[in-house]
């Protein structure tokens, strides 16, 4: 019961806060008093709960409000088997989804040559699509991990910038190391790039390569043009997995030109072998306000296409002079 209700009865708190209905707990049994519907959805949590104790994994308040957050939406998923799918054990940590979106999204890379996951900022795409490369790199299934995302500002900024060529895209490439050291050991880290298992390069690196036996991710694609995308994809080689990740709400090209990731889902909607994620608010995976600003953002972009009125990015992207 401890497992089940947490230490001050702190997991059972949050079940009540997401609840109307009157919730007491005698010993081993649990009363709820309440609305017929609400009752059976709590009814569930506990049984998705138990079920996650069962299994060894840890119960905390994040857990908790994440199996009602999908056992309310009617999903048909189950909490406890989105919650324990393990990706990767690293660094005495396991990596597993936290939403369904992100299950799906995780199962289509077994089942898929080519997936993009589209969606806003904190909901995993790259963080997951990183740890599913380095399992397939354990595995065999793969030779190498390559790593690419554009360089948006690769023209007079990135010449200001100090150092070689490298020190002037390291800021580019930063986040894809930051996620990699949490999955790699940073020893081995040197190792593998300078032997070319792990390759972290920009987008503009990409041409005229054929990619076999590799496992290859495409970072913040939305800032990809539609002919970077297209020669991005066609070096696709025998033995390959592709992962495109991207926020078509976060697009940063000069203004009139059209992301490459837009343009993309028209082209290959039909094509077999290939998926399209699409993750929301509610995959959101990092601090809760970051949900609510997303679902802010997307509430005032409504609005303001309802109303005919250019928001920030309308400004942004219809020209400079604005």
């Amino acid at each position: 019961m401890v497992s089940l209700l947490g230490s001050r009865d702190e997991l059972l708190q949050v079940i009540e806060e997401a609840f109307d209905s009157d919730i007491h707990v005698r010993g081993n049994e649990i009363t709820v008093t309440g609305s017929a519907s609400e009752a059976a959805v709590i009814g569930e949590v506990f049984e998705e709960l138990t079920a996650l104790v069962a299994s060894g994994t840890e119960v905390t308040p994040e857990v908790v409000e994440r199996s009602v957050a999908m056992l309310r939406r009617r999903s048909g998923a189950r909490p406890a088997d989105v919650l324990t799918l393990d990706i990767l054990s690293a660094r005495g940590r396991t990596i597993r989804p936290k939403t369904l979106n992100q299950k799906r999204y995780v199962d289509a890379i077994d089942t898929h040559t080519i997936v993009f996951a589209i969606g806003p900022a904190g909901t995993g795409k790259t963080y997951l699509a990183m740890a599913k490369a380095v399992k397939a790199l354990q595995a065999k299934e793969v030779n190498r991990i390559i790593l690419t995302r554009p360089a948006v500002e690769a023209g007079e900024r990135l010449g200001f910038l100090p150092g070689t060529l490298y020190e002037k895209i390291d800021p580019y490439l930063r986040p894809l190391y930051d996620a990699l050291h949490d999955m790699v050991d940073p020893d081995s880290i040197p190792r593998l790039l300078a032997a070319g298992t792990i390759e972290i390069a920009p987008l503009a690196y990409m041409r005229g390569r054929s990619l076999n036996d590799s496992f290859i991710i495409l970072d913040e694609a939305q800032n990809t043009s539609p002919e970077q995308m297209k020669m991005f994809l066609t070096r696709l080689g025998f033995g390959s997995r592709v992962v495109v990740t991207g926020d078509v709400t976060q697009v940063d090209l000069p203004a009139g030109q059209v992301s490459g990731l837009r343009v993309v889902q028209e082209v290959l909607q039909d094509v077999p072998d290939v998926y399209f994620c699409k993750l929301t608010a509610h995959d959101v995976v990092r601090h809760k306000l970051v949900a609510r600003i997303v679902d802010a953002y997307a509430r005032y972009d409504a609005a303001r296409a309802a109303t005919g009125l250019p928001g920030g990015r309308a400004r942004r992207e219809g020209g400079r002079n604005r």
